[in-house]
This record gives C-alpha cells, sequence and structure tokens, in this order.
C-alpha cells in the first residue's frame, strides 16, 4: 500500500467517525417534527412575530339585508311611507323575494292600499301555493276591497293547509261575522280559542255572540 492510499484510507475512516457520531448524537434536524411552544404563552406571530397575524375580516350585510333592515325599522317607527320605499328598492334587487313581498303586503295593508296587497300576495302564491300566511293574507285583502267570495275560497285554503293554526280560523270568523253570518263565526272563534287559549279576542267574541244569541 503506497502512502498517498495510507492517507486516502485515514481520511475515509475520519469521515466515517464523525458522520456516525453526529447521526447517534440526536443533535441533526429531526424530519416532520412540528414547531412545539417552549413555554405556555408562546404562539407563532403574535406578540413574538406580529408579522404573522392575521385580522379576521368583517363580512359586509348584502344590499338586500340593508333594506331588509330599513324597512323593519321604518316599520317599528310605524313610518309605513319610508318602509315602502326600502321594500321598492328591494324588490328591484330581487323581485321574486317572499320575504320582501311579504313585508311588502303588509306595509300595503296597513297603508290601506288594499289593491297593492292583493297583489303582493298573489304574486307569493304564485311562487309557492302551500303558502298559508300569504293565502289568508290574500283573503282578508279581498275582504277589504269586497270580494267575500274570493276571501272565502283563500280562508278555506289556509285552514286546509294549516288546520291547527288558531288565528286562520280567527280570521275566517271575523270575516263571516262581518257578513253577518253570525253562527258561522261563532263556530271559527270557537274552533279558534279551542286551540288557542291565549286568544282574548276569541273569548270575547264567543261571549258576545252567545249574550246575543241568549
Amino acid at each position: 500500500m503506497s502512502t498517498f492510499q495510507l492517507l486516502l484510507l485515514i481520511v475515509a475512516g475520519g469521515v466515517f467517525y464523525l458522520f456516525f457520531k453526529q447521526l447517534f448524537s440526536g443533535n441533526h434536524p429531526k424530519r416532520g417534527v412540528d414547531f412545539e411552544a417552549k413555554v405556555a404563552d408562546e404562539q407563532i406571530g403574535g406578540i413574538n412575530r406580529p408579522d404573522k397575524t392575521f385580522s379576521k375580516s368583517t363580512v359586509e350585510p348584502t344590499r338586500m339585508e340593508q333594506l331588509l333592515q330599513m324597512a323593519d325599522e321604518a316599520v317599528q317607527k310605524e313610518d309605513y311611507d319610508e318602509a315602502k320605499k326600502a321594500l321598492q328598492s328591494a324588490l328591484i334587487v330581487d323581485e321574486n323575494s317572499i320575504e320582501v313581498l311579504q313585508r311588502s303586503g303588509y306595509v300595503a295593508m296597513h297603508n290601506h292600499e288594499y289593491d297593492e296587497a292583493k297583489e303582493y300576495y298573489e304574486k307569493i302564491i304564485s311562487l309557492d301555493p302551500n303558502d298559508d300566511m300569504a293565502q289568508v293574507s290574500l283573503a282578508n285583502a279581498l275582504h277589504k276591497l269586497g270580494d267575500e267570495a274570493g276571501a272565502e275560497k283563500h280562508h278555506e285554503i289556509a285552514i286546509k293547509l294549516d288546520p291547527e293554526y288558531a288565528p286562520h280560523h280567527f280570521n275566517y270568523a271575523n270575516t263571516l261575522y262581518d257578513l253577518g253570518r253570525k253562527d258561522e263565526a261563532l263556530v271559527g272563534y270557537k274552533k279558534a280559542y279551542e286551540l288557542d287559549n291565549t286568544l282574548d279576542e276569541a273569548k270575547q267574541m264567543i261571549e258576545k255572540l252567545e249574550n246575543h244569541n241568549e
């Protein structure tokens, strides 16, 4: 073996020695080991690294949500003209919105604009024939317009859709009472009170009609 070969052997032996010493010492970087906080309040980012923090975005309400809120606030103040303006703008955004149409009908009834209310409720029913609240609301609007046959029809549809909802029976009884059909109205008031004994108005009408019949 030449001197040069002997030198290479010594160098190689030294390299292997250092490699295995580092390998078994546990000081080499470990793949797949996550960062662990050294103290309880240490965080990734935050105070230690403010440049690594992320702020939460603020979710802005949609234009429709803003208009509905404006309408609701106006109704609470009994400013139905202002509510109507907001709702008309909302209908431009979505002419088929059930929420907007319901509110529009309600405001129209308060403004004694029964033809408009009728149109709103008819539109809701065209979109959802099973909307019992739209059916009874349309019946009330038709009653105000003098269309008693139409009012009776839609009262009966509302009751058929939800026979356990006391106000449907109460509203129908009111229409019958206005038409002078007091015996039928009494039946309706009794049914409403049977379903919901907190309806004091129904109880009062029952007592009134029963005393009248005596």
